[in-house]
């Protein structure tokens, strides 16, 4: 099959917001009709990260409790002496993350576990509107 890639968009809070994009994802795969290979999930951007947790209150106040200690917002950062932002933890934060994840297709869906979501991390300091690329390939 030839690949299938589909773009979304989600509007952000910015400062660390989580949001679970699994049935957004799970639904281009639906629609690419592929039962056996991998999916591809990709942000766009050096301020977000794209990873997976069991999506609920206390696992993500755990996330954002765990990055404030790795890359606190308040810390002094190069690139904000560099370029006058405040938002260097957010591309580190980034950098740690990740901004892609690849999932196995598995008779025609994500082979996630059952308490594993798909979820886009905002780190930025300010609200955003970000683009997610699902490209799906396989047979």
């Amino acid at each position: 099959m030839p690949p299938h890639q589909r773009k979304f968009h989600l509007s952000t809070k910015g400062h660390c917001d989580v949001i679970d994009m699994t049935v957004h994802v799970a639904t281009i795969v639906r629609e690419s009709r592929v039962q056996t290979g991998i999916v591809n999930v990709s942000g766009r951007g050096s301020t977000l990260g794209i990873t997976t947790l069991e999506y609920e209150p206390g696992c993500v106040a755990d996330l954002r409790r765990a990055l404030d200690r790795i890359a606190p917002p308040t810390s002094d950062y190069a690139h904000n002496a560099r370029w006058g932002d405040d938002n260097g933890y957010s591309h580190l934060r980034s950098a740690l993350i990740g901004t892609t994840k690849s999932f196995p297709v598995i008779n025609g869906d994500i082979g996630l576990g059952t308490w594993q979501q798909i979820v886009l991390c905002d780190f930025d300091d300010s609200p955003r509107h970000r683009e997610i690329t699902v490209t799906v390939l396989g047979d």
